[in-house]
């Protein structure tokens, strides 16, 4: 009988066979660690998505040329440290006797750093609140003082007299500059425009503003 490791040839003799080779089953060795994940650089947040300040108007409405109007330029001026620009009646009115293009009051745009710095000084005369409907659907604040003597360092004067006056803030972000701009003018997304509470949140931050 054939050996196990024996084959039988045609011829009669047996040839051996070798040995098959042993086997040895590798163990898998530790898995080796995983490489550290290197923290990406802190960026900050996205720079076209943070809001600012684009301007503040302050606006003194007289309804009539003349004397008052160069007082109200005059009040318009020492708070404002700018030199304003009078406004003019877009349509006549003749129950007022206010013709078209009459001037009729006086205004001043503020940017930067001046904006902010009378924003502040024209919320402490409200004490830092205002009503959480003074801010529109595009995230802008308007409020009115009634007195320009509320403001501090101010005095009465009765040969001035009194002037009531609009504060709007404006508050952007980068990117609106195409809304504005002359040619290929466009609209901002959806999804790039400052909401109320957004505003809200960050006027609140910047000039510490209670919303009621």
């Amino acid at each position: 009988m054939a050996s196990e490791f024996e084959v039988v040839t045609p011829r009669g003799g047996a040839k051996p066979m070798p040995k098959p080779a042993a086997t040895t089953q590798q163990v898998p060795g530790p898995k080796a660690a995983p490489k550290p994940k290197v923290p990406k650089a802190d960026t900050g947040a996205n720079p076209m998505r943070q809001l600012r300040v684009a301007k503040v108007t302050v606006n003194i409405g007289v309804g009539q040329a003349g004397d008052r109007l160069e007082k109200a330029e005059r009040v318009l001026a020492s708070l404002t440290s700018a030199k304003p620009v009078r406004t003019v009646a877009r349509k006549a009115i003749r129950d007022w006797n206010i013709r078209e293009g009459m001037p009729i009051g006086v205004k001043v745009t503020l940017r930067g750093d001046p904006a902010i710095d009378f924003a502040k000084r024209a919320l402490w005369t409200r004490n830092f609140r205002v009503a959480n409907w003074s801010f529109d659907r595009e995230g802008n604040l308007q409020f009115g003082i009634p007195d320009h003597t509320a403001f501090e360092g101010q005095k009465y004067n009765p040969e001035v007299g009194i002037f009531g006056m609009d504060v709007s803030v404006t508050v952007e972000r980068p990117g609106f500059r195409i809304k504005h701009r002359h040619r290929e003018q466009k609209r901002v997304s959806k999804r790039h425009r400052v909401t109320s509470e957004e505003s809200q949140a960050f006027l609140g931050k910047l000039l510490g503003l209670e919303i009621v």
